[in-house]
């Protein structure tokens, strides 16, 4: 009897053909043509059928191939494996593929997000609040800096001062989150934990406003965001920032930190319950396999859930003694593949479409080799946001910088449209998010006008 052995390749399909548990890997036309914020995924469920057939006539999936282990010819054009998420599919003879159950084990029932009930609009464009985000996200260092080293030498959490920052950063994230999520993209490895605790509050307050929260709840989320760690004030220095893998029991300190969170908090003030229930909580897992209490999804406090995804975008997207900083779709692709198990899935899947592939803060590279860096999105165009141009194609520095709005598909010189291409890291072709920032280049280049692709 011959072996079998499993090949993985890469079949193209017509979109009539589609179902549940197919892993699409490409589609007919560029992803960013499209309102899928992932490329490439695991089908879930009909609407994401129905979602593929109404923007593309045929796609490309992965999946596993049962052969013989005696030699065959090779057909010409045959796609090279792939690795990923895949099903299974047996070749016979000329028959089509069919595909399985999806090799990954099923995500535990969804839960509900929190019902929306405020639409909000910005109120103004992002050159104009960012002078006024810039000083609010100053301040808010401060603050945060302040409040981590106060409580490692033992003085007592000012919490006045924490509320008026926080509360002066969401108003500036009603008027227009992009400016902050910008700078929130700054990143300071060695201010980490202080810096990390201002960026998981804005980006909680950011979130909250897409989640249609009341203005008087995203204000607790965002002071929730600010206190979630401040429990590793309690933690060693050498454990905090030791640049290679802690050892086990160096982890149980660490784990330690969420115990100490809610010590710190419940010996301050009693209206501090819910910033309680997230320093103790946001290392909860829906699966039952976080910490320290194991809970099961249901058990996690709806903001314990919003913070700790906050906290996982920001820890992956942010330089630390022990890993790079890596770009957002990659942060945004490990949220994906985790929603159900880590992660709420529905609040997962908000927030994937909240930051978006681009989002504000972001260096792009166009695919004709010209850089920029995105300084607004667009609500339901997260694809094709606002970008400051500041480098040519041989990567020289532009001159003047202009800002372009790929919803109007400008063109380059040559008359090919502007799509981006991919995100690379701050600091690549020199250029530096905080330069930008310090000398005001982020919001007074010009609008420039230019030809519109077909």
């Amino acid at each position: 009897m011959n072996r079998l052995h499993q090949d993985i390749v890469e079949t193209q399909i017509d979109v009539d053909e589609l179902s549940i548990g197919m892993h699409v890997v490409r589609l007919d036309r560029p992803w960013e043509d499209t309102n899928f914020l992932i490329q490439g995924f695991v089908i879930r469920d009909n609407e994401e059928i129905q979602a593929l057939r109404a923007q593309c006539r045929h796609v490309f999936i992965e999946g596993r191939v049962e052969t013989s282990a005696t030699p065959r010819a090779s057909s010409p054009g045959k796609a090279k494996p792939k690795s990923g998420l895949f099903g299974l599919f047996k070749r016979n003879g000329q028959k089509k593929a069919q595909p399985a159950a999806p090799s990954q084990p099923p995500a535990p029932a969804k839960s509900v997000k929190p019902r929306r009930r405020v639409n909000y609009m910005n109120q103004v464009d992002v050159g104009t609040e960012m002078p006024i985000a810039k000083v609010r996200f100053e301040d808010a260092q401060k603050t945060a800096k302040s409040i981590m080293s106060g409580l490692r030498m033992g003085r007592t959490l000012d919490l006045n001062n924490a509320r008026s920052v926080v509360n002066s950063c969401v108003e500036s994230v009603l008027r227009n989150e992009n400016a902050l999520m910008l700078l929130s993209k700054i990143k300071n490895q060695d201010e980490y934990t202080a810096e990390h605790c201002i960026n998981v509050a804005i980006l909680s307050a950011a979130f909250g406003k897409h989640l249609g929260l009341l203005e008087g709840e995203i204000r607790n989320l965002a002071l929730c965001g600010l206190l979630h760690d401040v429990g590793k004030t309690q933690i060693p220095d050498q454990i905090l920032n030791k640049p290679g893998a802690l050892t086990p029991a160096e982890f149980e300190q660490m784990r330690g930190h969420t115990t100490h969170g809610r010590s710190i908090l419940m010996g301050t003030s009693q209206s501090l319950n819910t910033a309680v229930d997230v320093a103790y909580s946001h290392h909860e897992r829906m699966d039952g396999q976080g910490y320290p209490r194991g809970l099961q999804g249901h058990q996690i406090p709806l903001f314990a859930k919003i913070v700790g995804l906050v906290d996982t975008y920001d820890a992956i997207t942010s330089n630390r003694c022990y890993d790079k900083g890596r770009a957002s779709m990659q942060a945004l692709d490990i949220i994906h593949k985790h929603r159900g198990t880590q992660f709420d899935t529905e609040l997962a899947e908000a927030f994937i479409q909240m930051v978006g592939i681009y989002p504000p803060g972001s260096i792009v590279e166009m695919l004709n080799g010209e850089v920029g860096i995105v300084v607004e999105s667009h609500a339901k165009h997260k694809l094709k946001p606002k970008v400051l141009m500041v480098r040519k194609a041989d990567k020289s520095m532009a001159a003047p910088f202009v800002r372009i709005d790929l919803m109007d598909s400008p063109r380059d010189d040559t008359g090919d449209t502007y799509q981006i291409a991919k995100e690379v890291p701050d600091g690549t072709y020199g250029i530096v998010l905080q330069e930008f920032v310090d000398e005001g280049l982020i919001v007074t280049a010009p609008v420039v006008e230019m030809p519109e692709g077909i």
